[in-house]
């Protein structure tokens, strides 16, 4: 993570690239402030810039309940803001303007005690001219009342986690001549036909010309305007030739400057020619109804697309939602297309605009939500909201990244409560309200025809009119989720009321997931756990169905309180464990256009030497592949106790030349002989590039069981098979025991061990003269608040979206996934009170890889330790102890974790045959 210092705090970057002047001043930095509790301020003139109460210090653009601010205080109500400036324009004669990227809530602006403006709302951005009260070559005392009351009306957004209060975004002074270009939008098609619609402001009545001059000269385009004192709207449509189309993979941006210049040299004109730099891409959004379905597909410059996305709370630990610096909101979008991710849901908010930039310029499809209020949907609230939404809109509409916009989230401030008869409190989203939203759906579509409108992104089932038909769901466990997903496709066609609200009908707008997952840390969910096992089914169901066209997995990076991001909140990585499936094999695989899909359960219980059929299909979503000859590999393997070793494999060309779902024919396999997780890959392979090179990856897996009794392995000699939990001693500060008596866990500062007596008599018996060694899945052991039997105090808070800093190891369902921190442990191995070795364990990792610990849960929404597994531990008896080993034909087996090791206190964790990686107890040899 970027280290923060002074310098780097500023934000000095101009705050929106896709509209900069060249002429302006940064204000971002150290102000004067002051919290106003008794609301005195205004009567006693605190705006005159005297006051002695703004004796604090406070750095700006940063909310003030935030760390960066310098404050870092949740006090809301009123504060003042003062700050003392000079500074002169470079034009002489030109209009200034002070300018904020957004202040939460209401906000009043004095410069040398003169009232310039006020503005309302928390995330819109807005500007006050000061020409009149600016004096040039003189300081300048500006003075900035804010008031954030928290009020049910107040457009809110998901602040839970930190909240918004004062000036959080940029705040800059800007300079233009007195006639200058307000705003332009710019409408592409395909062809290169660039239409232009704008307005510009004149103090006089005059002849201009306005100039277009984009991708260093080849793009050029004039228009002479007769305008008029005050506001004047144009439109004009140039040709860009052999267009370069924009999309995620070639992000392409027409850069340039738009220049106002009048004709005649008026002997009032002041102030120059008005340039702006900024840009376009040329992509359209749409959707298409394809032959055969009933619910359209979403189009990406008339193509179907598959939107592979992630939910984006925009959340920074220290800056909260103003991110520090700017390369940080670069990086984010960097960190997205590193997952092989197209698509990003800005979560009930609007997004800093240099982020969208970073959007536009990298290559990142947006959603982009409006804020919610948080109370009822009274007038008060909706007359509060529309002129948000309509400062959202109108921002941003430049941004070819954002493909879509979401009116509401979730019914959030739409629903009005009743209380029954028996006291219940219930939450009604009246007829009257779903009226008011279809308005709004309709008045957003007036305002922007070229993106897609979400009236609701629902978790109620409950649309009333919409572009999308969205739905969310946060299910655990396969089976529960393949049979919802199955449900949502079949539900979906014209004239359907599933998802739909009080006899509101779907039309064939296309199915998209708008939020989905397992792990949440809030109480009765997955907590911090393993999120690769049920992302690749759940990933795999989806593209499984052609008329789902994309997914929002939430979410991108780890948050206050929930623990369920591709990321931690600090940035680090998660480790999802597919490359212990296939070599190489990561996230991107499951994001490609082109999917491998395998209509089978993640891991299936078999017989050794069963046959089993395996259903496969290709889901493509790109023409890049289609009428070609394909190949399809795929390669059974297992690993026999630390040995790779292929059961069966082959390849089979294949092709396909539609969008949509494919199906193949399937795989018909035989199961290993022996005890082994199995894992099946398949790979879809371009036979004209490298071998090594695959279009995508999945794997499913399979226990194989023998029926014998010791289990069935590759092995010389004989064996057998002593169940973790069957220690005959054991101490710990801690030790308890997980997945049903398969994994044994201890932890605690003082160390520990378990001991175990093993009789080995059955194999020695006949056998006067041989040797012994030990096979032992073992990880070491984290030792949770959970585990400490802290669960129920009733100290600790875990709510939902309320700002509490969760501990994630108090959820019931948490174990760490594998990530960038290690837990080591040192283990001392003895053999009848003899130390033979000393193990190091590295960790205690939890993440797909730990097969046999998911596949034997029994409870999808109370997971025991899910996904945890160790390493494979192979402790060869020294032949010194065997003789005495033999002759009495028992030893004892010690597994200490000494107290007096700086690294002691990582515990020890053992696993059994229905536990972790490796199908086996700990196993022991004698040949």
């Amino acid at each position: 993570m970027t280290t923060l210092t002074k310098e780097v705090l500023i934000r000095p970057e101009y705050p929106r690239p896709d509209w900069q002047r060249a002429d302006w001043l940064n204000l971002n930095g150290e102000w004067d402030f002051g919290f106003d509790n008794d609301n005195q301020g205004l009567t006693a003139h605190w705006y005159d810039g005297t006051s002695g109460a703004l004796n604090r210090t406070i750095t700006v653009p940063f909310s003030w309940v935030s760390p960066l601010s310098g404050i870092g205080e949740n006090v809301r109500g009123v504060a003042w803001y003062r700050r003392t400036v000079q500074w002169t324009p470079e034009a002489k004669g030109s209009r200034l303007f002070l300018r904020f990227g957004a202040v939460d809530y209401e906000c009043q602006v004095w410069v040398n005690q003169t009232l310039v403006g006020s503005h309302r709302g928390g995330y819109g951005t807005f500007e006050l001219e000061v020409s009149s009260a600016w004096k040039l070559d003189q300081d300048n005392v500006i003075v900035i009342r804010v008031e954030d009351q928290d009020e049910a009306y107040q457009t809110r957004g998901k602040q839970g986690y930190g909240e918004i209060r004062g000036l959080w975004q940029t705040v800059w002074i800007e300079a233009r001549p007195e006639q200058y270009v307000e705003s332009v939008q710019f409408l592409t098609e395909l062809d290169g036909t660039i239409t232009v619609k704008g307005v510009v402001q004149s103090a006089l009545a005059q002849e201009a010309i306005i100039s277009f001059d984009f991708d260093g000269g080849a793009v050029s385009h004039t228009l002479k305007l007769q305008l008029q004192p005050g506001e004047h709207a144009f439109q004009t449509t140039f040709q860009v030739e052999q267009p370069r189309l924009w999309s995620p993979n070639e992000p392409h941006l027409y850069e340039g400057t738009i220049t106002l210049k009048t004709e005649t040299n008026h002997p009032d004109q002041r102030g120059g020619a008005d340039r702006v730099q900024t840009y376009f891409g040329i992509r359209t959004i749409g959707t298409v109804l394809p032959e055969g379905l009933k619910s359209r597909w979403i189009t990406l410059n008339d193509k179907p697309i598959f939107l592979n996305g992630t939910l984006d709370q925009s959340f920074h630990p220290t800056g909260f939602f103003t991110y520090p610096t700017d390369d940080m909101m670069r990086d984010e979008i960097y960190r997205l297309k590193r997952l092989g991710l197209n698509f990003v849901r800005i979560h009930i908010k609007p997004e800093e605009p240099r982020k969208l930039y970073w959007a536009d310029k990298l290559g990142m499809l947006v959603m982009e939500d409006m804020p919610c209020f948080w109370g009822t949907p009274d007038e008060q609230a909706k007359n509060a909201y529309l002129p948000e939404a309509l400062e959202t809109i109108q921002r941003d509409w430049n941004h070819p990244s954002i493909i879509s916009w979401v009116i509401f989230n979730e019914s959030w401030g739409l629903l009005h409560k009743t209380e029954t008869e028996a006291g219940k409190v219930n939450s009604i989203y009246l007829p009257e309200t779903q009226e008011w939203v279809k308005q709004v759906y309709e008045w957003a579509k007036i305002i922007d025809p070229s993106r897609l409108i979400e009236d609701n992104s629902p978790c109620r089932n409950d649309h009333v009119k919409s572009d999308l038909n969205t739905w969310h769901f946060y299910i655990n466990g396969y089976q529960l989720l393949r049979d919802h997903v199955e449900e949502a496709a079949t539900s979906t066609y014209p004239g359907s009321t599933w998802n739909y609200i009080d006899g509101h009908q779907q039309s064939d707008a296309p199915l998209m997931n708008s939020e989905c997952g397992a792990v949440w840390g809030i109480e009765g969910s997955a907590g911090d756990s393993d999120l690769g096992w049920h992302y690749r089914y759940m990933l795999n169901e989806f593209r499984r169905h052609e008329n789902i066209c994309g997914f929002i997995f939430t979410e991108f990076k780890d948050v206050t309180n929930e623990f369920n991001g591709y990321y931690r909140i600090d940035d680090s990585d998660k480790d999802f464990g597919y490359s212990g499936f296939s070599e190489g094999m990561s996230l991107r695989d499951l994001h490609q256009p082109d999917f491998i899909v395998i209509d089978a359960p993640p891991c299936t219980t078999v017989a050794s030497g069963q046959q089993v059929s395996i259903p496969l299909a290709v889901s493509s979503f790109a023409d890049t592949y289609h009428g070609l000859d394909m190949q399809l590999s795929w390669k059974l393997w297992y690993d026999h106790l630390g040995e790779k070793k292929v059961a069966a494999q082959g390849t089979e060309d294949i092709s396909w030349g539609k969008y949509g779902t494919t199906v193949l024919n399937p795989l018909e396999l035989y199961m290993p002989e022996n005890d082994a997780v199995a894992v099946l890959v398949v790979e879809l392979k371009d036979p004209t590039r490298a071998s090594s090179y695959s279009v995508a990856r999945n794997f499913i897996t399979f226990d194989v069981r023998s029926q014998t009794a010791q289990g069935l392995f590759e092995l010389e000699g004989q064996w057998l098979q002593v169940e973790p939990a069957s220690f005959s001693k054991q101490q710990w500060d801690y030790a308890w025991q997980a997945l049903q008596r398969s994994k044994v866990n201890g932890s605690g500062t003082n160390g520990g061990y378990f001991e175990y007596e093993i009789d080995i008599s059955s194999l020695t018996v006949d056998h006067p003269f041989g040797d012994l060694d030990l096979y032992v899945e073992a990880g070491a052991k984290q030792l949770l608040d959970k585990d400490q039997k802290l669960i129920d105090d009733p100290s600790i808070d875990i709510s939902y979206m309320h700002g509490k800093k969760a501990d994630p190891g108090m959820n019931a369902n948490s174990y760490y996934m594998t990530d960038d921190i290690h837990h080591p442990s040192t283990v001392n191995v003895y053999i009848d009170n003899i130390q033979i070795e000393q193990l190091q364990l590295s960790d205690d990792p939890a993440d797909s890889r730990g097969v046999l610990s998911w596949h034997y849960q029994t409870d999808d929404r109370k997971l025991d330790e899910a996904g945890s597994y160790g390493y494979l531990q192979h402790i060869r008896i020294p032949s010194r102890l065997t003789p005495e080993i033999i002759a009495k034909g028992s030893f004892t087996l010690k597994l200490e974790v000494p107290a007096d090791l700086p690294d002691g206190s990582g515990g020890l964790c053992l696993y059994g045959r229905n536990a972790g990686r490796y199908p086996i107890d700990i196993l022991v040899r004698y040949r």
